[in-house]
């Protein structure tokens, strides 16, 4: 036992848990803890942020850069809601994230009395958009706690968690224990029943296909073994590029996916909910699906499948991989299939200008191993298509929230966490001044981090929708914008304007080379659509 604060308590735990540094905004509530922050400086980073947005996207894309849970502070009430769209976005993308909040003091929460920040209920709240919550109300509490919340975290399907902690627990003193050590992670058990039936589908399958989402992302080896032996393309859009290379002769994109959904006679998911195939593409008796889940709640979701393995993905296809083995029917190549494929596809992406000739740019100067974060914006939309992905955790997409403004402070997160890996964001006009004042940020800390800036003054995406389906009646989606090259500058970012795509290709390896924050600003005109080679018709099923 240590005599010591719930905030001294509560960061022994979190270092004890790998936990190097925390993304945050400081406020009244959360002074003692901040003050503890700076007794620990020298073993745990604090990086402060402009808004709490930011602090919690920063937590997210280091979450998701590395795979390890990562933590952000913020204020109560209007800090935690700030912060909930970042959370809502890790909770639909199963991101590790723990949120340490403030509250009022401990004797008066949820009675009305009108303090600062106060907010009815804000763990329920928070409950809504999260996997664990709880509120620390002594010392002794701090290190059980968070090591309960990081394990949700990290445990199962991962997602957020956070814990709330009133201004004058923080620094209340007391004897508390060793900070726990964190929980194992214990993974379902194999059922060999499950999996041998699975592998008898698959084997006997003639045209198997394989779809991978975010649950496969530390699997990748994996993946690829028991798609060799299949002879099964793998499908691949937004969480789970990179987890088959996409120079790997089996590697396809979503449009190349859905020309072949129409033949296929079993499909393999694996860590995806199957949505866009089961909601949009159809599906019938005459496919078998079998499907790799952490969720026991996920596989019957939209449909039952025929097999459903529940447990670690990396565990499980291990295990199918030695049953496929006295299974597997013996296939032709199909290289030459998809390479027809891949033609018709570089046909139509051609046409996707000018995001296609961008796309090509950056992927020429940035590293395989470099990080893209996209965002939604018609390069965005353009680049879960086209943009070539060698590796895993390298392509991060918002997933199903699909927020507008997520993607510079995800992408600080990511390069704050990896610093030694390049990072490139690329954003429209609309969504980057959601968290423009972030710069502030980059250049405070040093987070050499190159967001490029794609500016066609307007929401692209609304503009488009409203020209096409509602008579060009335009209303709320232009934009005036400033000079971002000036405003980049401003901030003592080193900036860039490019015009062209060899142009932009020359300034990103330029800032690259830096190894400083900075920012690239491409002003550009109407894009092509990529909409037809996404939201694409039934082609089975009833």
């Amino acid at each position: 036992m240590t005599r010591m604060t719930t905030a001294e308590a509560a960061i022994e735990t979190l270092i004890t848990h790998g936990i190097d540094t925390v993304y945050g905004l400081p406020g009244l509530h959360l002074d003692p803890l901040f003050d503890a922050f700076h007794g620990a400086r020298n073993r745990l980073r604090t990086i402060h942020t402009r808004h709490e947005q930011s602090a919690a996207y920063m937590a997210l894309g280091a979450a998701l850069a590395t795979g390890a849970p990562q933590v952000f502070a913020v204020v109560p009430g209007p800090g935690l809601l700030n912060a909930g769209a970042a959370l809502l976005t890790a909770y639909g993308m199963n991101a590790p994230v723990l949120g340490l909040v403030g509250q009022i003091p401990q004797a008066d929460i949820d009675r009305g009395h009108g303090h600062l920040h106060e907010i009815r209920d804000q763990l329920g709240l928070a409950r809504h958009i999260t996997k664990y919550v709880a509120r620390i109300r002594a010392p002794f509490e701090a290190p059980l706690l968070i090591r309960d919340a990081l394990a949700a975290a990290r445990s199962g399907r991962p997602g957020p968690a956070v814990l709330e902690c009133a201004l004058d627990v923080w620094g209340r003193r007391a004897e508390v224990p060793a900070p726990l050590a964190p929980t194992a992670i214990v993974h379902p058990p194999v059922d060999d029943d499950s999996v041998e039936a699975a592998a008898r589908m698959l084997g006997e399958a003639q045209h198997p296909l394989i779809v991978v989402g975010g649950g496969a992302l530390d699997a990748s080896a994996e993946v690829i073994a028991v798609a060799e032996m299949l002879e099964a393309p793998v499908i691949s859009y937004r969480r789970g590029r990179g987890v088959v290379p996409s120079s790997h002769r089996l590697s396809i994109v979503l449009p190349i996916g859905h020309r072949l959904w129409s033949t296929c006679d079993a499909v393999l998911g694996i860590g995806t909910r199957l949505f866009y195939q089961q909601t949009q593409w159809g599906i019938d008796s005459d496919v078998k699906v079998v499907r790799i889940d952490i969720d026991p709640e996920e596989p019957e979701r939209l449909r039952k499948p025929a097999a459903a393995l529940i447990g670690d993905a990396a565990i499980l296809l291990r295990a199918l991989a030695r049953r496929l083995r006295k299974h597997n029917r013996k296939r032709s190549s199909r290289e030459d299939e998809l390479a027809g494929h891949r033609a018709w596809l570089a046909e139509k992406l051609a046409k996707l200008q000018p995001q296609v000739s961008y796309l090509q740019a950056i992927r020429a100067a940035l590293p395989p191993d470099g990080i893209f974060v996209d965002e939604v914006t018609q390069v965005g939309f353009a680049s879960r298509l086209a943009f070539p992905v060698e590796k895993p955790r390298t392509f991060l997409s918002p997933g199903y929230q699909d927020n507008l403004g997520w993607g510079f402070g995800t992408a600080l997160g990511a390069k704050a966490a990896k610093p030694a890996t390049p990072v490139v964001a690329i954003t429209g006009d609309g969504g980057f001044l959601y968290q423009v004042g972030e710069l502030a940020t980059a250049v405070q800390h040093q987070i050499a981090l190159v967001v490029i800036v794609f500016d066609n003054g307007s929401f692209g995406n609304v503009r488009r929708i409203q020209q096409e389906q509602f008579g060009n009646r335009l209303i709320a989606s232009d934009l005036v914008n400033p000079d971002f090259v000036r405003l980049a500058e401003s901030f003592g970012v080193a900036a860039f304007r490019a015009e062209t795509a060899p142009a932009l290709e020359r300034a990103l390896r330029d800032a690259l080379a830096l190894k400083a924050p900075a920012l690239i600003h491409v002003p550009h005109g109407e894009s092509a659509s990529p909409w037809d080679m996404i939201m694409m018709p039934k082609v089975r099923g009833s």
